[in-house]
């Protein structure tokens, strides 16, 4: 995936009310939408380098949007996507050009096809013989050991919710997955936050034993791009 347009590099401040960032652009001070939900632990120290993208569309209030953060986590400086808007696109564009090997031979793509009970599933995939691989896509950024990436980075009531549902998709006879994107180049291994949410952690036991696949994919990333690269081992 290319930034529509080159990134800007500035200081962040200070995020705050959770999507809001208030930037210094050389100068300027601007306020960022921070499309981020999660606590963004070790992400949002003031202080720190970021990227910025900025839209022409006369509609939006804030014109940007933070997207880069530079960090250092004891292996060397390193670039973290933020932005939870890009993972279902980059998991979808790896799935068509044949990065994630394990989800390929599905002609059919489709997004956000409602399923389950009030839900709404990332990624569909279908076969000609009608068969199913229901795919949904976690962002991944947290990292307090340095190589080692964590999910979830806060309580996460939704993403316990899915697992249910994609294990319900495997009993009706569906392939389900999860896949795990980590937006930043120095994981070199993934784990479940436990600590955090217990629950998930409870509910992934409980999704795998019924036959839910999980998969992570770590990228390669710079203020001109994001891509998926490679995959990540599961060490949990």
């Amino acid at each position: 995936m290319e930034f529509p347009s080159p990134l800007q590099r500035g200081t962040l401040l200070k995020r705050y009310k959770r999507f809001l960032a208030d930037v210094d652009l050389g100068g300027e001070i601007v306020t960022a939408h921070c499309a981020n939900p999660g606590s963004m632990l070790g992400l949002a120290e003031a202080g720190s380098t970021v990227w910025l993208s900025k839209s022409d569309n006369p509609k939006r209030k804030l014109k940007y949007s933070w997207e880069l953060i530079e960090v250092d986590s004891g292996s060397g400086p390193s670039l973290v996507g933020i932005n939870t808007a890009h993972p279902n696109a980059l998991v979808a564009e790896a799935i068509s050009s044949g990065t994630i090997s394990a989800l390929s031979g599905y002609p059919s793509l489709r997004r956000e096809v409602k399923y389950g009970v009030n839900s709404r599933i990332d990624i569909l995939l279908e076969k000609n013989d009608l068969s199913r691989c229901y795919v949904e896509v976690k962002n991944v950024h947290l990292m307090r050991e340095s190589g080692l990436a964590e999910f979830p980075d806060s309580v996460t009531t939704r993403g316990t919710k899915h697992l249910g549902e994609l294990a319900n998709m495997v009993r009706e006879g569906h392939r389900a997955v999860m896949v795990y994107l980590i937006q930043r180049g120095d994981a070199s291994k993934m784990a479940f936050a436990r600590d955090i949410d217990p629950a998930y952690g409870a509910a992934f036991d409980a999704a795998k034993q019924a036959g839910v696949e999980a998969f992570a994919y770590g990228c390669t990333l710079s203020p001109a791009r994001i891509e998926v690269e490679r995959p990540i081992p599961l060490v949990d």
